[in-house]
Protein backbone atom coordinates (compact mmCIF):
# COMPACT_ATOMS: atom_id res chain seq x y z
CA UNK A 1 0.00 0.00 0.00
CA UNK A 2 1.57 3.20 -0.98
CA UNK A 3 0.95 6.22 1.43
CA UNK A 4 0.96 9.35 -1.29
CA UNK A 5 0.97 13.40 -0.27
CA UNK A 6 -1.41 15.32 -2.43
CA UNK A 7 -0.57 18.69 -2.59
CA UNK A 8 -3.20 21.36 -3.47
CA UNK A 9 -1.28 24.36 -4.52
CA UNK A 10 -4.12 26.65 -5.78
CA UNK A 11 -5.34 30.34 -4.51
CA UNK A 12 -3.59 33.76 -5.06
CA UNK A 13 -3.19 34.86 -1.55
CA UNK A 14 -4.58 38.40 -2.34
CA UNK A 15 -4.57 39.48 1.45
CA UNK A 16 -0.49 38.84 1.49
CA UNK A 17 0.01 41.62 -1.12
CA UNK A 18 2.06 43.18 -2.14
CA UNK A 19 4.30 39.86 -1.72
CA UNK A 20 1.81 38.18 -2.70
CA UNK A 21 1.20 38.39 -6.77
CA UNK A 22 -1.70 36.64 -8.84
CA UNK A 23 1.37 35.20 -11.08
CA UNK A 24 3.41 34.65 -7.91
CA UNK A 25 0.77 33.57 -5.19
CA UNK A 26 1.87 32.80 -1.20
CA UNK A 27 2.39 29.02 -1.78
CA UNK A 28 5.74 30.18 -3.75
CA UNK A 29 6.69 32.72 -0.82
CA UNK A 30 9.24 32.18 1.50
CA UNK A 31 7.63 33.72 4.87
CA UNK A 32 9.43 31.30 7.64
CA UNK A 33 12.64 29.56 6.97
CA UNK A 34 14.64 28.47 4.01
CA UNK A 35 11.88 27.35 2.00
CA UNK A 36 8.56 28.24 0.38
CA UNK A 37 5.36 27.03 1.91
CA UNK A 38 5.38 24.78 -1.30
CA UNK A 39 8.25 23.25 -0.99
CA UNK A 40 8.15 23.28 3.33
CA UNK A 41 4.60 20.85 2.25
CA UNK A 42 6.24 18.68 0.31
CA UNK A 43 9.51 18.38 2.59
CA UNK A 44 6.61 17.52 5.63
CA UNK A 45 6.41 14.16 4.41
CA UNK A 46 9.48 13.52 2.27
CA UNK A 47 11.36 9.77 2.97
CA UNK A 48 9.22 9.84 6.38
CA UNK A 49 8.67 6.07 7.36
CA UNK A 50 5.24 6.18 8.88
CA UNK A 51 3.68 2.96 10.74
CA UNK A 52 5.05 -0.50 10.16
CA UNK A 53 7.18 0.54 8.19
CA UNK A 54 5.52 2.19 5.22
CA UNK A 55 7.36 4.84 3.65
CA UNK A 56 6.07 8.24 1.75
CA UNK A 57 5.63 8.06 -1.85
CA UNK A 58 6.59 11.35 -4.28
CA UNK A 59 3.95 13.59 -4.05
CA UNK A 60 1.13 14.17 -6.70
CA UNK A 61 0.84 18.22 -7.32
CA UNK A 62 -2.14 19.83 -8.48
CA UNK A 63 -2.23 23.27 -9.35
CA UNK A 64 -2.79 26.57 -11.25
CA UNK A 65 -1.35 25.54 -15.35
CA UNK A 66 -0.16 28.91 -14.61
CA UNK A 67 2.57 28.18 -11.83
CA UNK A 68 3.68 25.38 -13.91
CA UNK A 69 6.95 25.97 -14.19
CA UNK A 70 7.93 27.30 -10.72
CA UNK A 71 6.08 24.63 -8.91
CA UNK A 72 8.61 22.47 -10.77
CA UNK A 73 11.35 24.38 -10.58
CA UNK A 74 10.45 24.87 -6.34
CA UNK A 75 10.78 20.93 -6.18
CA UNK A 76 13.50 20.33 -8.12
CA UNK A 77 15.61 22.42 -6.08
CA UNK A 78 14.52 20.61 -2.68
CA UNK A 79 15.67 17.25 -4.85
CA UNK A 80 11.93 15.77 -5.45
CA UNK A 81 11.60 14.45 -8.86
CA UNK A 82 9.35 12.75 -10.40
CA UNK A 83 6.34 13.44 -8.95
CA UNK A 84 3.01 13.82 -11.23
CA UNK A 85 2.31 17.44 -11.46
CA UNK A 86 -1.61 17.82 -13.02
CA UNK A 87 -2.61 20.81 -13.99
CA UNK A 88 -6.07 22.02 -13.55
CA UNK A 89 -7.16 23.95 -16.89
CA UNK A 90 -9.37 26.30 -14.60
CA UNK A 91 -9.59 26.73 -10.64
CA UNK A 92 -12.72 24.51 -9.91
CA UNK A 93 -12.30 24.66 -5.34
CA UNK A 94 -10.65 21.30 -3.86
CA UNK A 95 -13.36 18.40 -4.33
CA UNK A 96 -12.34 18.40 -8.45
CA UNK A 97 -8.84 18.82 -7.68
CA UNK A 98 -8.63 16.10 -5.13
CA UNK A 99 -10.78 13.66 -7.39
CA UNK A 100 -7.99 14.06 -9.87
CA UNK A 101 -5.51 13.50 -8.02
CA UNK A 102 -7.52 10.39 -6.83
CA UNK A 103 -8.01 8.54 -9.91
CA UNK A 104 -3.92 9.54 -10.87
CA UNK A 105 -2.88 7.80 -6.89
CA UNK A 106 -5.82 4.99 -7.36
CA UNK A 107 -3.94 4.33 -11.41
CA UNK A 108 -0.63 3.76 -9.33
CA UNK A 109 -1.98 1.53 -6.32
CA UNK A 110 -5.81 0.77 -5.57
CA UNK A 111 -4.82 0.74 -2.21
CA UNK A 112 -3.32 4.02 -1.87
CA UNK A 113 -3.85 6.05 0.87
CA UNK A 114 -4.05 9.66 0.05
CA UNK A 115 -2.44 12.29 2.88
CA UNK A 116 -4.07 15.79 1.41
CA UNK A 117 -2.36 18.79 2.00
CA UNK A 118 -2.81 22.64 1.26
CA UNK A 119 0.70 23.90 -0.48
CA UNK A 120 0.18 27.20 1.80
CA UNK A 121 -0.40 25.78 5.48
CA UNK A 122 2.94 26.93 7.95
CA UNK A 123 3.36 23.84 10.23
CA UNK A 124 6.30 24.79 13.02
CA UNK A 125 5.86 21.77 15.32
CA UNK A 126 6.74 18.72 12.53
CA UNK A 127 6.67 15.90 14.48
CA UNK A 128 3.18 16.63 16.13
CA UNK A 129 1.98 17.18 12.87
CA UNK A 130 4.00 13.63 11.64
CA UNK A 131 2.72 11.91 14.75
CA UNK A 132 -0.95 12.77 13.94
CA UNK A 133 -0.51 11.76 10.53
CA UNK A 134 0.12 8.50 11.20
CA UNK A 135 -3.14 8.05 13.65
CA UNK A 136 -4.79 10.19 10.42
CA UNK A 137 -3.30 6.64 7.86
CA UNK A 138 -3.92 4.08 10.33
CA UNK A 139 -7.84 5.04 10.68
CA UNK A 140 -7.78 5.80 6.57
CA UNK A 141 -6.65 2.19 6.23
CA UNK A 142 -9.81 0.83 8.11
CA UNK A 143 -12.09 3.01 5.32
CA UNK A 144 -12.54 6.53 7.34
CA UNK A 145 -12.37 9.84 5.85
CA UNK A 146 -10.37 11.17 7.84
CA UNK A 147 -10.01 15.38 8.70
CA UNK A 148 -7.29 16.65 10.41
CA UNK A 149 -8.82 19.58 12.86
CA UNK A 150 -6.19 22.33 14.50
CA UNK A 151 -6.63 22.80 18.11
CA UNK A 152 -7.99 26.62 18.31
CA UNK A 153 -5.96 29.22 20.14
CA UNK A 154 -8.23 31.56 19.93
CA UNK A 155 -11.56 32.57 18.93
CA UNK A 156 -10.96 33.12 15.65
CA UNK A 157 -14.17 34.37 13.45
CA UNK A 158 -11.57 33.39 9.76
CA UNK A 159 -11.98 29.62 9.91
CA UNK A 160 -15.19 26.94 9.54
CA UNK A 161 -15.67 25.08 13.12
CA UNK A 162 -15.74 21.21 13.36
CA UNK A 163 -18.15 19.83 16.86
CA UNK A 164 -16.38 16.68 18.15
CA UNK A 165 -18.56 13.44 18.21
CA UNK A 166 -18.29 10.15 19.80
CA UNK A 167 -14.90 9.47 20.99
CA UNK A 168 -12.89 6.82 19.10
CA UNK A 169 -10.12 5.75 21.02
CA UNK A 170 -7.35 7.87 22.56
CA UNK A 171 -6.88 10.53 19.68
CA UNK A 172 -9.85 10.78 17.25
CA UNK A 173 -13.41 11.65 17.41
CA UNK A 174 -16.50 11.17 15.49
CA UNK A 175 -17.46 14.35 13.52
CA UNK A 176 -20.59 15.66 14.68
CA UNK A 177 -20.87 18.59 13.04
CA UNK A 178 -19.21 21.06 10.47
CA UNK A 179 -19.91 24.51 10.97
CA UNK A 180 -19.50 28.00 9.12
CA UNK A 181 -17.04 30.85 10.34
CA UNK A 182 -18.96 32.50 13.07
CA UNK A 183 -19.23 35.38 14.47
CA UNK A 184 -17.33 36.57 17.65
CA UNK A 185 -18.90 35.79 20.43
CA UNK A 186 -20.05 32.15 18.52
CA UNK A 187 -16.54 31.83 17.85
CA UNK A 188 -15.95 32.86 21.88
CA UNK A 189 -18.05 29.90 22.94
CA UNK A 190 -16.85 27.41 20.88
CA UNK A 191 -13.43 27.99 22.70
CA UNK A 192 -14.30 27.83 25.97
CA UNK A 193 -16.37 24.46 25.24
CA UNK A 194 -13.29 22.32 24.14
CA UNK A 195 -15.83 21.03 21.43
CA UNK A 196 -14.63 22.20 18.31
CA UNK A 197 -10.99 22.53 16.23
CA UNK A 198 -10.32 25.01 13.66
CA UNK A 199 -11.04 22.97 9.59
CA UNK A 200 -7.78 23.43 8.62
CA UNK A 201 -8.65 21.33 5.12
CA UNK A 202 -6.13 18.29 5.83
CA UNK A 203 -7.26 14.57 5.30
CA UNK A 204 -6.35 11.55 5.21
CA UNK A 205 -8.33 9.33 2.43
CA UNK A 206 -7.91 6.17 0.98
CA UNK A 207 -7.97 7.18 -3.07
CA UNK A 208 -10.41 4.64 -3.77
CA UNK A 209 -12.92 5.27 -0.87
CA UNK A 210 -12.76 9.29 -2.14
CA UNK A 211 -14.01 7.97 -5.63
CA UNK A 212 -16.82 6.12 -4.34
CA UNK A 213 -18.31 8.91 -1.68
CA UNK A 214 -17.33 11.63 -4.37
CA UNK A 215 -19.80 9.42 -6.89
CA UNK A 216 -22.37 8.62 -4.46
CA UNK A 217 -22.55 12.83 -3.04
CA UNK A 218 -21.88 14.63 -5.54
CA UNK A 219 -22.06 12.36 -9.24
CA UNK A 220 -21.50 15.28 -11.23
CA UNK A 221 -18.33 16.21 -9.87
CA UNK A 222 -17.49 12.68 -10.31
CA UNK A 223 -18.40 12.16 -14.11
CA UNK A 224 -16.72 15.36 -15.58
CA UNK A 225 -13.23 14.95 -13.67
CA UNK A 226 -13.11 11.20 -14.49
CA UNK A 227 -14.41 12.44 -18.66
CA UNK A 228 -11.39 15.32 -18.12
CA UNK A 229 -9.02 13.08 -16.28
CA UNK A 230 -9.61 10.51 -18.95
CA UNK A 231 -8.90 12.41 -21.80
CA UNK A 232 -5.54 14.14 -20.32
CA UNK A 233 -2.35 15.26 -22.23
CA UNK A 234 1.34 14.69 -21.33
CA UNK A 235 3.24 17.76 -21.60
CA UNK A 236 6.60 16.92 -21.27
CA UNK A 237 6.09 16.43 -16.97
CA UNK A 238 2.55 17.69 -16.68
CA UNK A 239 -0.30 15.98 -16.81
CA UNK A 240 -3.05 18.26 -18.74
CA UNK A 241 -7.04 17.10 -17.90
CA UNK A 242 -8.86 18.05 -21.19
CA UNK A 243 -9.98 21.62 -20.66
CA UNK A 244 -13.66 21.33 -22.28
CA UNK A 245 -14.53 18.71 -20.06
CA UNK A 246 -13.05 19.98 -17.43
CA UNK A 247 -14.76 23.87 -17.10
CA UNK A 248 -17.81 21.41 -17.30
CA UNK A 249 -17.01 20.35 -13.53
CA UNK A 250 -19.19 22.27 -11.04
CA UNK A 251 -17.13 24.06 -8.46
CA UNK A 252 -17.35 22.41 -4.75
CA UNK A 253 -15.18 21.85 -1.79
CA UNK A 254 -14.15 19.00 -0.39
CA UNK A 255 -15.88 19.55 2.69
CA UNK A 256 -19.35 20.86 1.06
CA UNK A 257 -18.93 17.94 -1.80
CA UNK A 258 -18.68 15.05 0.28
CA UNK A 259 -17.41 15.53 4.55
CA UNK A 260 -20.49 17.60 5.37
CA UNK A 261 -22.74 15.55 3.71
CA UNK A 262 -21.67 12.43 5.39
CA UNK A 263 -21.29 13.37 8.95
CA UNK A 264 -24.72 14.52 8.73
CA UNK A 265 -26.30 12.32 7.38
CA UNK A 266 -24.98 9.03 9.60
CA UNK A 267 -24.37 10.98 12.66
CA UNK A 268 -23.02 8.78 15.06
CA UNK A 269 -21.72 5.83 12.92
CA UNK A 270 -20.02 8.33 10.11
CA UNK A 271 -17.36 7.45 8.42
CA UNK A 272 -16.13 10.54 8.84
CA UNK A 273 -13.56 10.89 11.62
CA UNK A 274 -11.61 14.29 13.17
CA UNK A 275 -7.83 13.78 14.50
CA UNK A 276 -6.71 16.71 16.58
CA UNK A 277 -3.79 18.60 15.44
CA UNK A 278 -1.28 20.94 17.77
CA UNK A 279 1.29 21.53 15.75
CA UNK A 280 1.71 25.28 15.91
CA UNK A 281 -0.32 25.48 12.43
CA UNK A 282 -1.16 28.81 10.51
CA UNK A 283 -2.89 29.75 6.90
CA UNK A 284 -1.25 32.78 6.92
CA UNK A 285 -4.05 34.03 5.78
CA UNK A 286 -3.06 38.07 6.45
CA UNK A 287 -0.11 39.61 7.72
CA UNK A 288 -1.39 39.65 11.02
CA UNK A 289 -1.10 35.59 10.51
CA UNK A 290 2.95 35.88 9.94
CA UNK A 291 3.76 38.74 12.82
CA UNK A 292 1.67 36.40 15.04
CA UNK A 293 4.02 32.94 14.43
CA UNK A 294 6.92 35.17 13.59
CA UNK A 295 10.25 35.39 15.72
CA UNK A 296 9.74 38.42 18.17
CA UNK A 297 12.30 41.01 19.61
CA UNK A 298 11.72 42.47 22.92
CA UNK A 299 9.55 45.54 21.53
CA UNK A 300 7.34 42.43 19.98
CA UNK A 301 8.80 43.49 16.46
CA UNK A 302 8.57 40.60 13.53
CA UNK A 303 11.66 42.60 11.58
CA UNK A 304 12.41 40.66 8.25
CA UNK A 305 15.14 41.77 6.17
CA UNK A 306 17.34 45.30 6.17
CA UNK A 307 15.56 46.74 8.84
CA UNK A 308 15.72 49.53 11.47
CA UNK A 309 12.95 50.24 14.34
CA UNK A 310 13.21 52.73 16.58
CA UNK A 311 10.54 53.16 19.37
CA UNK A 312 8.49 50.78 17.01
CA UNK A 313 6.26 47.73 18.98
CA UNK A 314 4.62 45.43 18.06
CA UNK A 315 4.90 45.52 14.49
CA UNK A 316 5.73 43.56 11.44
CA UNK A 317 8.18 45.01 9.08
CA UNK A 318 9.68 43.32 5.78
CA UNK A 319 11.65 44.32 3.32
CA UNK A 320 13.07 42.62 0.52
CA UNK A 321 15.20 45.07 -1.39
CA UNK A 322 15.85 48.09 0.44
CA UNK A 323 16.56 49.85 4.04
CA UNK A 324 13.22 50.29 5.64
CA UNK A 325 13.57 52.52 9.03
CA UNK A 326 10.62 52.81 11.36
CA UNK A 327 9.86 55.23 13.84
CA UNK A 328 7.29 55.90 16.62
CA UNK A 329 4.89 52.73 15.40
CA UNK A 330 2.89 50.80 16.94
CA UNK A 331 0.09 47.82 15.92
CA UNK A 332 1.61 48.43 11.97
CA UNK A 333 2.61 46.57 9.46
CA UNK A 334 4.92 47.45 6.57
CA UNK A 335 6.12 44.89 3.44
CA UNK A 336 8.42 46.25 0.98
CA UNK A 337 9.03 45.44 -2.30
CA UNK A 338 10.75 46.40 -5.44
CA UNK A 339 7.48 48.39 -7.16
CA UNK A 340 4.97 48.61 -4.03
CA UNK A 341 5.19 49.07 -0.38
CA UNK A 342 2.19 48.71 2.40
CA UNK A 343 1.83 50.11 5.16
CA UNK A 344 -1.45 49.01 7.18
CA UNK A 345 -2.69 49.50 11.29
CA UNK A 346 -3.26 45.99 12.05
CA UNK A 347 -7.04 46.44 12.96
CA UNK A 348 -7.77 47.54 9.09
CA UNK A 349 -5.50 44.38 7.53
CA UNK A 350 -9.05 43.12 6.15
CA UNK A 351 -8.96 46.29 3.71
CA UNK A 352 -5.75 45.45 1.51
CA UNK A 353 -8.38 43.89 -0.58
CA UNK A 354 -9.68 47.04 -1.34
CA UNK A 355 -6.35 48.48 -2.54
CA UNK A 356 -5.73 45.08 -4.44
CA UNK A 357 -8.94 45.98 -6.23
CA UNK A 358 -8.26 49.29 -6.88
CA UNK A 359 -5.10 48.63 -8.74
CA UNK A 360 -6.59 46.16 -10.66
CA UNK A 361 -9.26 49.12 -11.69
CA UNK A 362 -6.88 51.76 -12.24
CA UNK A 363 -5.56 49.09 -14.50
CA UNK A 364 -1.87 48.96 -13.27
CA UNK A 365 -0.25 45.39 -13.19
CA UNK A 366 1.49 45.60 -9.22
CA UNK A 367 -1.35 42.91 -8.68
CA UNK A 368 -0.34 40.60 -11.24
CA UNK A 369 3.58 40.25 -11.20
CA UNK A 370 6.53 41.36 -9.41
CA UNK A 371 9.32 43.13 -11.16
CA UNK A 372 11.30 40.04 -11.23
CA UNK A 373 9.55 37.56 -13.33
CA UNK A 374 10.24 34.01 -13.39
CA UNK A 375 10.60 31.74 -16.43
CA UNK A 376 11.10 28.18 -17.31
CA UNK A 377 15.26 28.72 -17.95
CA UNK A 378 15.71 31.54 -15.14
CA UNK A 379 14.24 34.95 -14.54
CA UNK A 380 14.68 38.56 -15.56
CA UNK A 381 14.36 41.69 -13.31
CA UNK A 382 13.54 44.97 -15.18
CA UNK A 383 15.95 47.98 -14.04
CA UNK A 384 15.39 50.13 -15.97
CA UNK A 385 13.53 52.26 -18.60
CA UNK A 386 12.27 54.71 -20.62
CA UNK A 387 11.18 56.13 -23.56
CA UNK A 388 12.20 53.51 -26.14
CA UNK A 389 14.06 51.66 -24.07
CA UNK A 390 14.25 49.13 -21.34
CA UNK A 391 17.18 47.66 -19.34
CA UNK A 392 16.94 43.92 -18.03
CA UNK A 393 18.99 41.97 -15.48
CA UNK A 394 18.83 37.86 -16.96
CA UNK A 395 19.68 35.09 -15.26
CA UNK A 396 19.48 31.64 -17.24
CA UNK A 397 19.82 28.28 -15.33
CA UNK A 398 23.08 25.86 -15.84
CA UNK A 399 21.57 23.84 -19.44
CA UNK A 400 18.62 26.25 -19.74
CA UNK A 401 17.94 27.95 -23.14
CA UNK A 402 15.64 30.46 -24.20
CA UNK A 403 12.70 30.10 -27.26
CA UNK A 404 14.17 30.58 -30.47
CA UNK A 405 12.67 33.96 -31.71
CA UNK A 406 12.56 37.25 -32.96
CA UNK A 407 10.84 40.37 -32.31
CA UNK A 408 9.56 43.16 -34.55
CA UNK A 409 9.82 46.44 -32.54
CA UNK A 410 12.56 46.15 -30.68
CA UNK A 411 16.60 45.22 -30.77
CA UNK A 412 18.68 43.97 -28.04
CA UNK A 413 22.03 44.27 -27.11
CA UNK A 414 23.43 41.61 -24.42
CA UNK A 415 26.19 42.44 -22.62
CA UNK A 416 27.70 38.96 -19.96
CA UNK A 417 28.57 39.69 -16.70
CA UNK A 418 28.83 36.14 -15.46
CA UNK A 419 29.21 32.90 -17.11
CA UNK A 420 29.04 31.93 -20.77
CA UNK A 421 26.28 32.18 -23.10
CA UNK A 422 25.99 30.42 -26.25
CA UNK A 423 24.18 32.55 -28.82
CA UNK A 424 22.35 31.98 -32.05
CA UNK A 425 21.84 35.39 -34.25
CA UNK A 426 20.11 34.13 -38.10
CA UNK A 427 22.60 31.15 -39.16
CA UNK A 428 25.35 32.07 -36.59
CA UNK A 429 26.29 30.35 -33.51
CA UNK A 430 28.93 31.76 -31.04
CA UNK A 431 29.88 31.98 -27.39
CA UNK A 432 29.67 35.06 -25.07
CA UNK A 433 31.85 35.30 -22.54
CA UNK A 434 32.14 37.58 -19.48
CA UNK A 435 32.79 41.24 -20.08
CA UNK A 436 31.74 40.71 -23.86
CA UNK A 437 28.72 41.95 -25.56
CA UNK A 438 26.94 40.93 -28.61
CA UNK A 439 24.02 42.73 -30.29
CA UNK A 440 20.50 41.21 -31.95
CA UNK A 441 19.36 43.89 -34.80
CA UNK A 442 15.65 43.99 -34.69
CA UNK A 443 13.55 41.28 -36.93
CA UNK A 444 16.53 38.75 -36.70
CA UNK A 445 15.90 35.48 -35.38
CA UNK A 446 17.47 34.78 -32.57
CA UNK A 447 18.16 32.25 -29.25
CA UNK A 448 20.25 32.58 -25.70
CA UNK A 449 21.77 29.69 -23.67
CA UNK A 450 23.73 28.68 -21.51
CA UNK A 451 25.89 25.78 -22.38
CA UNK A 452 27.94 25.93 -18.60
CA UNK A 453 27.01 24.29 -15.21
CA UNK A 454 27.00 27.38 -13.31
CA UNK A 455 24.60 30.27 -13.75
CA UNK A 456 24.54 32.61 -16.61
CA UNK A 457 24.23 36.55 -15.59
CA UNK A 458 23.40 39.28 -18.04
CA UNK A 459 22.04 42.54 -18.99
CA UNK A 460 19.94 43.37 -21.96
CA UNK A 461 19.52 46.66 -23.32
CA UNK A 462 16.13 46.63 -25.59
CA UNK A 463 15.30 49.79 -27.52
CA UNK A 464 12.52 50.05 -30.23
CA UNK A 465 8.97 51.63 -30.77
CA UNK A 466 7.72 48.71 -28.39
CA UNK A 467 8.96 46.58 -25.58
CA UNK A 468 6.09 44.58 -23.91
CA UNK A 469 6.48 40.99 -23.86
CA UNK A 470 4.06 40.34 -26.56
CA UNK A 471 6.21 41.27 -29.03
CA UNK A 472 7.64 37.35 -29.58
CA UNK A 473 7.29 35.39 -32.30
CA UNK A 474 8.31 31.89 -31.09
CA UNK A 475 10.06 29.10 -33.30
CA UNK A 476 11.35 26.48 -31.08
CA UNK A 477 10.16 26.33 -27.35
CA UNK A 478 11.69 23.49 -25.15
CA UNK A 479 8.78 24.41 -22.60
CA UNK A 480 5.93 23.89 -24.93
CA UNK A 481 5.51 27.63 -25.23
CA UNK A 482 3.64 29.19 -28.35
CA UNK A 483 2.67 32.40 -26.89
Amino acid sequence: MKIIPIILSGGSGTRLWPLSREQYPKQLLKLVGEYSMLQATALRLNDVTLMDGKTVSAPILVGNEEYRFLMAEQMRQIGIQNFPLILEPCGRNTAPALTLAALKAQSDDPDAVMVVMPADHIIQDEQAFRDAIRLGIDLAEAGKLVTFGIQPTAPDTGYGYIRLGQRLGDHAFQVAQFVEKPNQVTAEHYLASGEFLWNGGIFAIKASVWLDKIQQCRPDIAAATVQAFNHSTLDNDFIRPDPDLFIACPAESIDYAVMEKLASAQSNTSDVVVVPLAANWSDVGAWDALWEIGEKDEQGNVLMGDVIAIDTSDTLVLSTKRLVACVGLSDVIVVETSDAILVADKAHLQKVKEVVAQIKAAGRTETDSHRKTNRPWGWYDCIDGGDRFQVKRIMVNPGASLSLQRHHHRAEHWVVVRGTAQVTRGEDVFLVSENQSTFIPLGTIHRLENPGKLTLEMIEIQSGSYLNEDDIVRYQDNYGRNE
